[in-house]
């Protein structure tokens, strides 16, 4: 079965998974139930056979399933079974923190190069990374094969820098900016926004204030 047919949300689920089958393999478990995985992810153990299911049989009834090998499987399926090359666009304070942050290495997420307009910026090692001219981009994502692109440029810029990173043939994007960029068929992005998830939950806390 084709990832195309696979629901999105499952897809988006798809990290909680590998996250607490991580940490079971980590104490050592190495039997879980669908009832086990589902209090964890707080849902149903229907729902996570289900969502299972559109990957393959990984488990047996009565049995659960063996933490290692469905871990082993689920790393595989997202293809977080091997590194993938990234280049970062914006190197401003967000930019630059995440060029120093720890976290990317090591799940095999690697910034090779970063990427700014500002000729103030340019020749600068933040992170290990060396900052370049952004008119170098095209170039450099060709030459070290990238595969990623995080954009971390204001507003007015994102739709512009998307654009290029697309023409850099780069398929996968993940973007800082507080903006919905319109991207081809085949392309996929990501978008974070703090703003807009301190919103949602302001929503949950106003509806509470109003029953009390």
């Amino acid at each position: 079965m084709t990832t195309t047919t696979i629901p999105e949300v499952v897809v988006l689920r798809l990290p909680l998974y590998v996250r607490v089958l991580a940490a079971l393999e980590g104490r050592g478990q190495g039997v879980v139930s669908s009832q086990e995985l589902g209090t964890l992810l707080h849902a149903t153990p229907a729902q996570i056979r289900k969502d299972l299911s559109y990957f393959g049989r990984f488990g047996k009834q009565g049995r659960g399933y063996q933490v290692s090998n469905l871990l082993k499987e689920l790393r595989h399926i997202m293809g977080i079974d091997r590194e993938w090359s990234v280049v970062l666009v914006g190197v401003g304070q967000l930019g630059s923190a995440i060029l120093t942050y720890g976290g990317f290495a090591p799940q095999g997420f690697n910034i090779l190069a970063a990427f700014d307009a500002d000729p103030s910026k340019h020749g600068a090692a933040i992170g290990n990374v060396l900052v370049q001219d952004i008119a170098q981009i095209k170039s450099e994502a060709q030459r070290l094969g990238v595969h990623i692109g995080i954009v971390a440029v204001p507003v007015s810029h994102c739709q512009r820098v998307v654009d290029l990173l697309v023409d850099c043939g780069i398929r996968a994007i993940l973007n800082y900016a507080p903006y919905q960029p319109t991207t081809p068929p085949g392309v996929w992005v990501r978008d974070i926004d703090p703003v807009v998830a301190l919103q949602s939950m302001t929503y949950h806390l106003k509806t509470a204030e109003d029953q009390w």
